[in-house]
């Protein structure tokens, strides 16, 4: 047995583990095949702590061990697909699995018969040839003609190195293993096309991985004297684990500054954000000599939601409610939530009253349609304020005073569907008495608590 194989077995095996710890933690969903992709490297290495045993084993050890490291370069580059959801790029993921394996345990098996090596050999340009013109209506994504391409050319490489006498075989395996982990490279840089230190560690990593199937049989027919030590080839591979991490490492802190300033449950912007985009349109506004309009809106009878039909129906409704606003208002304005059932709307410049009156009798006409929430049926009302710079107040913290003030006024003022409608003390909208279905049973008048 090569037991000089262990220390990297070692070192492969803590990066597993610091991975695994890493993705743990991580909201990306790539973590998981990336740390897959890992303990395949790790089988590679343990795999070839065999390779010198005579016979069936060490030929066993040489197919486990390639298989897996072809395997690992697949699921790398699968994970950095962005369609990777559809049913034919899994599909191909497979079959592309299958297919490495079947050709890699026919080039290990000497007895294995030319006619099956060439139909194998073959599969790699048909399958993904045959999957891209098949979805070609669907997807027509530049990196899946270019994953064709790879293939296309290795298909060609194989069918004319595999049948040498001599060296056609271990040339065949490099020229696979080359094309997974340059295909790797290539699919990286074209999903973390950002320059941050882990894209361009991870892809320079994937380069020189690639890169020494080729120099290695280079070395060996050209400078056969000249002895390199395994861990010079086996570097890039721990360039790229380190890359892989700090990719993680970057998602979640990009993912923590995110939730910094928005709301996880409906992805708005939260309180903070929604100050800081105010404090700009309140600025602008102010030297355009123009006007700007802050809503503020409250639910009424959330809490009745929860203690009726959960707290998850009531996150749904938290979360229709923002998209059915977000829909409403310009792409320049801004939706936030800013509390628990409260959500605050920033008209930006150039606005009006009238526009901002337009704008709060669309939400409550929006609110009174029925919410399907699961196999409930949900309408819900609401209290807004409406405040309007420089009108109504002359900086930041008196426009949300306003707005608050007026939001509570018409919280506490008596809602009757039997009565005349109402309006707000900006006499901006009527308010409408919510209705909740099925056992939601709220009395008029009812405040939100």
């Amino acid at each position: 047995m090569d037991w000089s194989t262990l220390p990297d077995l070692a070192v492969v095996a803590l990066l597993v583990c610091a991975f695994a710890s890493v993705a743990r933690h991580s909201h990306t969903a790539v973590s998981g095949l990336w740390q897959t992709g890992w303990i395949l490297i790790a089988l590679h290495f343990a795999a070839f702590i065999f390779l010198p045993t005579p016979g069936f084993w060490g030929i066993v050890a040489v197919d486990v061990g390639t298989t897996a490291l072809a395997g690992a370069g697949v699921l790398f580059m699968y994970a950095s697909i962005p369609y990777s959801k559809s049913r034919s790029t899994v599909g191909m993921l497979f079959i592309m699995l299958g297919v490495n394996t079947i050709y890699i345990t026919l080039i290990c098996w000497e007895s294995s018969p030319a006619w099956a090596l060439e139909i194998a050999a073959a599969l790699f340009g048909m399958i993904p040839l045959m999957v891209a013109l098949y979805r070609l209506p669907r997807i027509n994504h530049p990196l899946r003609w270019t994953t064709v391409g790879i293939y296309c050319a290795l298909s060609i490489y194989l069918l004319l190195v595999q049948n040498h006498p001599s060296t056609g075989r271990a040339l065949a395996l490099d020229g696979l293993l080359f094309a997974v982990y340059f295909g790797c490279c290539i699919h990286f840089l074209f999903a973390y096309r950002g320059a941050t230190a882990g894209a361009f560690i991870t892809t320079a990593g994937f380069f020189a991985w690639a890169s020494v199937f080729v120099a290695g049989p280079l070395f060996d027919t050209f400078l056969p004297k000249l002895q390199i030590e395994s861990e010079v080839w086996n570097l890039p591979k721990y360039v790229v684990a380190v890359g892989m991490i700090l990719l993680l490492l970057e998602s979640q802190i990009e993912h923590n500054k995110y939730l910094a300033l928005h709301d996880e449950l409906t992805g708005l912007p939260n309180r903070r954000l929604f100050l800081d985009r105010l404090s700009i349109t309140l600025e602008r506004a102010r030297r355009a000599n123009s006007k700007a309009a802050l809503l503020v809106v409250d639910l009424d009878h959330f809490k009745q939601v929860n203690d009726t039909l959960g707290h998850h129906v009531g996150d749904v409704l938290l979360q229709d409610i923002g998209q059915v606003f977000s829909s409403r208002v310009r792409r320049s304005d801004t939706v936030a939530r800013t509390g628990g059932d409260e959500f605050s709307i920033i008209l930006d410049e150039p606005t009006s009253r009238e526009n901002a009156r337009s704008v709060a009798q669309s939400l409550m006409e929006l609110l009174e349609e029925p919410m399907q929430l699961g196999d409930q049926l949900v309408r819900v009302g609401a209290s807004i304020g409406t405040a309007v710079f420089p009108d109504d107040a002359p900086d930041l913290e008196a426009l949300c005073i306003a707005a608050d003030l007026r939001m509570y006024d018409d919280k506490h003022s008596p809602k009757d569907g039997g009565k005349p409608l109402r309006t707000t003390r900006d006499n901006s909208l009527p308010v409408i008495q919510p209705v909740l279905p099925h056992n939601l049973q709220v009395s008029p008048g009812t405040s939100h608590s």
